[in-house]
């Protein structure tokens, strides 16, 4: 297992020991002792998968303390453009993005701390993604960031995604800004 540092820090790329032969491959998707080994210390309290066709986008969603999630995400068929936008107020890279590309071929997974909204754009048709969360979804804690927020400007290379009416309507980040200077969201 290669673990990869972004320009974001704890936001990492991990790549995975995968084993090939003629009958398909095999890898340890997670392994706890391995991963704490890494400093990766980790509690899954709930799994979660979607399957998308081509241009669908989901996010940028995040959940707000107590109920902030952890995510590790990988893709199982198919491939998206994964995101995450850090929304720690005191983090140098506040505001910030960073993206991978995660496939079925590449195999890498993207550790995505509390702290921090996701989102992802489907690359090819019928793409399945799962997700390992370190908390349970909670509907009250739950938040939304606009995908195509001027101020994050993330380059989506899509003009017009399938979207979610919910995710049409997300706030903007300069009212999440206001919102979390008060000091109720992520430190």
């Amino acid at each position: 297992m290669e673990i990869i540092k972004t320009s974001i820090e704890g936001l990492l790329i991990i790549k995975p020991d995968v084993f090939k032969d003629e009958r398909g491959y095999f890898f340890e998707s997670y392994n706890k002792e391995r991963y704490a080994k890494e400093g990766l210390v980790m509690n899954f309290v709930q799994d979660n998968e979607s399957k998308s066709g081509k241009g669908v986008l989901r996010g940028l969603h995040f959940q707000k303390p107590p109920f902030a999630q952890g995510k590790l995400v990988r893709v199982v068929k198919g491939s998206v453009m994964d995101v995450a936008v850090d929304l720690r107020k005191n983090s140098p890279t506040y505001g910030k993005w960073e993206s991978r590309i995660l496939s079925e071929d590449n195999k890498e997974m993207f550790w995505i701390p509390e702290g921090f909204a996701h989102g992802f754009i489907t690359l090819e048709d019928d793409t399945i993604f799962t997700y390992k969360c370190t908390n349970i979804y909670n509907k009250d804690s739950e938040g939304s960031l606009r995908w195509n927020d001027p101020d994050i400007n993330i380059e989506w290379n899509i003009k017009e995604p399938i979207l979610s009416e919910k995710d049409k309507t997300a706030p903007l980040f300069k009212d999440f800004a206001t919102f979390s200077t008060a000091g109720i969201i992520f430190t």
